[in-house]
């Protein structure tokens, strides 16, 4: 019986610590669109958190390439409304239009605008359900 109560304990343990997710590591050498790649396949496996870390790693690693700065502004948003946190998707999606207003916005990916106001819509109307 005692041996049964490890094993179980053993079990336990095991399940805990292989579903906890900690900080992703992403080698220095890997490249934007293979940091983007692992990113939406956490995202397909429904690890958002995961997904929202590898976008943070790609702004912080490439913060002067507006493309993919902006990339990851809308992804991080997008999980946030994934995981129906409206308020803040809400005022990422504000945020990331805003950059839409400046003189540089012509250097902007344009999907990425059309996305934002989709997404944006979606969620007020979500909140004006409440």
């Amino acid at each position: 019986m005692r041996i049964f109560k490890l094993a179980c304990i053993a079990l336990l343990a095991a399940c805990i610590i292989g579903c906890a997710s900690g900080p992703v590591e992403v080698p220095a050498d890997m490249s934007p669109a293979k940091i983007i790649q692992q990113a939406q396949e956490a995202s397909d496996r429904n690890k958002f958190d995961q997904a929202i870390q590898y976008y943070e790693i790609l702004r912080e690693r490439y913060p002067n390439d507006i493309e993919h700065v902006v990339t990851a502004e809308y992804e991080i948003a997008f999980l946030h409304y994934k995981q129906k946190k409206y308020d803040q998707a809400q005022g990422e999606l504000q945020e990331l239009l805003s950059r839409y207003d400046s003189p540089d916005a012509v250097l902007l990916p344009p999907q990425y605008k059309i996305l934002a106001e989709t997404v944006l819509t979606t969620i007020e109307t979500k909140l004006a359900e409440k």
